[in-house]
């Protein structure tokens, strides 16, 4: 069986080319250094250098020494992860969360959160509520923000917000004038753009008016860009308008319902590290 050792000490031959010279490099004798590449050559059954001289590899010799590094080098980054992971309570943090959260709210807490933990690695993905939900219960992610069903199994859940729906159309639309909540009835006349999120609401009204809208866009900068555009509004919640990249209107609406639960979620009995209760915080605080 080949062991570690075994390879880290015939690594030190190979790049130092002698025993004296591994054996200074490792803190060892050069006898332990010898004994160790013999148990390495011995597991092999072939030679490992041409000759009794160490400055000359085989061919095996030169293919172990490929892989002897990698492996070397692999275990390093293992080790290094584990302390870090030891110090911070997580090396990597793999969040997953709608794009609204993405945008508006996450660059805010990013920016707070490395400051306190430099050395931890986040890997961000943006998707609809569903699929944050579906990758938190399957272990791919370990946090989650998205509007969960209540009645979603596996996953351990806390309210990071509210966010009310409103209408939100171009800065020269007419219903951008309004200073007071209106009514689903006031969308009769307006074109109005179809999303996935407007037909979750369960307003009759307004559910009567998306009947009839022309354009139906489900990724939310294709939204954005079309109400900027003026090819008509659409009904988001207020946390989308952050994401705008030109001037919009928010308008709210007389309708106490009308609004989506943020959620934080986390795999089922997960152990939530120090690094992640402190992503938790960066975020509330950047929600106010």
């Amino acid at each position: 069986m080949i062991k570690h050792d075994m390879l880290r000490h015939f690594v030190a031959v190979a790049e130092t080319g002698s025993l004296a010279a591994a054996g200074a490099r490792l803190g060892r004798s050069p006898s332990a250094v010898s004994m160790m590449v013999k148990q390495l050559q011995d597991s092999l059954g072939a030679p490992l250098f041409t000759g009794d001289r160490k400055s000359h590899l085989s061919p095996l010799g030169r293919f172990v020494l490929d892989q002897a590094k990698s492996e070397i080098s692999h275990l390093e980054a293992t080790n290094r992860a584990i302390t870090k992971f030891a110090e911070t309570g997580g090396g990597l943090i793999r969040v997953a969360a709608v794009p609204s959260v993405a945008g508006a709210v996450l660059p805010a807490a990013l920016k707070a959160f490395c400051v306190g933990f430099p050395d931890v690695q986040i890997d961000l993905r943006d998707m609809d509520s569903n699929a944050v939900v579906r990758g938190v219960q399957d272990g791919m992610y370990d946090l989650g923000i998205a509007t969960a069903p209540a009645s979603a199994p596996n996953v351990q859940r806390d309210v990071l917000c509210e966010d009310p729906f409103g209408v939100i159309c171009a800065a020269d639309h007419p219903l951008a004038k309004l200073d007071t909540p209106l009514d689903w009835q006031h969308l009769e006349g307006h074109a109005l753009i179809m999303n996935p999120l407007a037909v979750t609401l369960a307003a009759p009204a307004l559910q009567d008016r998306l009947k009839h809208a022309t354009v139906t866009a489900h990724n939310t900068l294709s939204l954005l860009a079309l109400v900027q555009a003026g090819i008509g509004m659409t009904v988001l919640p207020r946390m989308v308008t952050q994401m705008a990249w030109a001037p919009i209107k928010f308008v709210s609406v007389n309708d106490k319902k009308a609004f989506r639960q943020i959620d934080l979620l986390q795999p089922p009995n997960a152990q939530s590290s120090a690094a992640i209760g402190a992503l938790v915080a960066c975020l509330k605080n950047a929600i106010g």
